[in-house]
């Protein structure tokens, strides 16, 4: 737990110090902003629930961005042969830059919470949609974000990291499209695996289980694949 800590802050201060996590936050904030206030206007409803479906539209853009230089940029300068070596574990390490990527995530949201200020300052809004919005985007984010590093593992190539963590997301996107199209159990089972789809019932003010254990499922399967990927190259 130690090392992860460590790796942890390491991380996190190499966010901050580079522009990547401003330019990020700031494109995410700019456009959620947008939609906060198009959706508000047009409505006149005191809800969270078009804009945090665009908010988690944006993320999946984002996402692969924050994270194509995790393990990637460490195996093109040669440092990940320093870290192979060192008596840290590889889980420890791959769990250490994952969870600075959600803690840059989770400063977005947190900001993001004054929209719903607003809302109560100015309406009467119903609170429940709203905090499971936000458990729901915690969840959908973190999915995205384990998608990005499992990609950064795969090469030493930034741009093709964020491009194949990208793929992965659009593809865990449009599955839901497919549900819509393909009838029957394989219809339902395919709507299932969609990210945005778990997302749904969260904006609705729906706390369900089995899309709570979706996307922890879906986390740990895509780190652990991230571990596999660096372990393979580790002992080879």
């Amino acid at each position: 737990m130690r090392d992860v800590w460590s790796i942890f802050k390491r991380e996190v201060a190499a966010y901050f110090i580079s522009p990547m996590a401003y330019v990020m936050g700031a494109v995410f904030l700019m456009l959620s902003g947008y939609f906060f206030s198009v959706i508000l206007l047009a409505t006149h409803s005191a809800s969270m629930q078009g804009v945090l479906g665009n908010m988690a539209v944006i993320f999946l853009f984002i996402a692969p961005v924050l994270t194509m230089r995790q393990l990637a940029e460490e195996r093109k300068l040669g440092t990940d042969e320093l870290i192979m070596t060192s008596p840290v574990s590889t889980t420890s390490i791959v769990v250490g830059k994952y969870l600075a990527a959600v803690c840059t995530y989770v400063v977005y949201l947190v900001i993001t919470m004054i929209y719903p200020a607003i809302l109560i300052k100015y309406g009467s809004p119903d609170m429940g949609p709203i905090y499971s919005g936000y458990l729901g985007m915690f969840l959908f984010g973190a999915g995205c974000l384990a998608v990005g590093t499992f990609s950064s593992s795969l090469t030493d190539n930034q741009m093709v990291a964020g491009v194949v963590g990208f793929g992965l997301l659009l593809l865990f996107w449009i599955l839901g499209w497919a549900g819509a199209v393909v009838t029957g159990p394989i219809g339902d089972t395919l709507a299932n695996f969609s990210l945005l789809k778990r997302f749904d019932d969260f904006q609705k003010g729906i706390i369900d289980l089995s899309s709570v254990l979706y996307y922890v499922s879906f986390i740990s399967i895509f780190i652990f694949l991230a571990v596999r990927v660096i372990d393979s190259r580790r002992w080879s």
